[in-house]
């Protein structure tokens, strides 16, 4: 992997970790650090971060998302879901994405401020 963490912003860091612990656990992915009312990150190796901005408001990516792997179809199902439960958007529903391979399931949803997230079974 070439990236060793990726981070979005967030305008309310509790929110967004029970959103996260939620959403990532469907794909057996755990909290692994918290600060606080400050971050949490995500993945043995803190691979991926919530938190509220060092300067300015959060605000998502034009064009960004974040893709997490996920170990099955039911998987990617179950992450869509949670999200939806839990306040998130659709922003793809679950499926095969034959222009990106012929076995790309994948989900996209959208948290509460806006960050695109994925879990793709390939």
């Amino acid at each position: 992997m070439i990236l060793n963490h990726v981070s979005v912003g967030v305008s309310n860091v509790a929110s967004a970790v029970a959103f996260y612990d939620s959403v990532l656990s469907a794909l057996s992915v755990r909290r692994s650090h918290y600060i606080q009312n400050v971050a949490a990150a995500y993945g043995e190796n803190f691979e991926f971060w919530v938190g509220c901005p060092c300067e300015n408001g959060a605000s998502s990516g034009n064009g960004t998302h974040i893709a997490f792997n996920a170990p099955s179809k039911e998987a990617v199902d179950l992450f869509y879901a949670t999200a939806l439960e839990l306040g998130g958007s659709c922003a793809g529903k679950p499926g095969l994405r034959l222009e990106y391979g012929e076995t790309y399931y994948a989900a996209f949803v959208r948290d509460a401020d806006g960050n695109k997230v994925e879990a793709v079974f390939m």
